[in-house]
């Protein structure tokens, strides 16, 4: 159930630094005001993630709580999805931003929260999954690929935000990239 404390077991072997939070319970919510400034302060620690204002995350807290989640390790902010539904689309989540601590990496928290949203009851209609990444982001590239193959469904990408055209030149060239359609997440993840 959403919001239920979820525990991951994984035959992948989890780095050093992970392993006392992999023997922690992980807990996956919707966030709420209060989780703004740890959400603020884990883009940070995860470069090269744009990091918005800590009003922005604030707004994504209480205004998209319902399609964003945290986790968490020993009551820590470790894990964090923002996301919407795009205005009129109530079948495609577009996802924003993951950001995983550098210490909780190999938990495969990326896929545990997102079957948390998943799994809500405000995303029953969602059928497919966007996002944008530049051509460079391999680990972006990396979990979509994964998230595809969790989905059973077909990856797609095109061009979207020119580098030129939309971004004046100051950020690279960002390609929409579509996983659907799907039917409802596996329950194991």
């Amino acid at each position: 159930m959403p919001g239920d404390t979820i525990t991951q077991n994984t035959a992948e072997p989890v780095p050093e630094r992970s392993k006392a939070a992999a023997l922690a319970p992980i807990r996956i919510a919707p966030p709420g005001a209060e989780d703004a400034a740890e959400v603020h302060a884990l883009i940070a620690a995860c470069p090269p993630l744009d990091t918005n204002s800590l009003y922005a995350n604030l707004i994504q807290c209480t205004h998209f709580a319902r399609t964003c989640a945290v986790a968490r390790i020993n009551g820590r902010v470790v894990g964090w999805i923002s996301g919407h539904l795009p205005p009129g689309r109530d079948d495609t989540f577009f996802l924003w931003q993951v950001a995983v601590h550098p210490d909780a990496r190999g938990l495969g928290l990326a896929k545990l929260m997102l079957a948390d949203i998943l799994a809500r009851p405000e995303q029953a209609k969602v059928r497919q999954m966007e996002t944008s990444i530049t051509r460079e982001n391999d680990a972006s590239w990396g979990l979509f690929r994964g998230l595809a193959r969790w989905l059973g469904a077909p990856l797609r990408d095109a061009p979207w935000f020119d580098r030129d055209r939309h971004l004046a030149g100051r950020h690279p060239s960002e390609f929409l990239v579509t996983i659907g359609p799907f039917r409802a997440p596996p329950g194991n993840v």
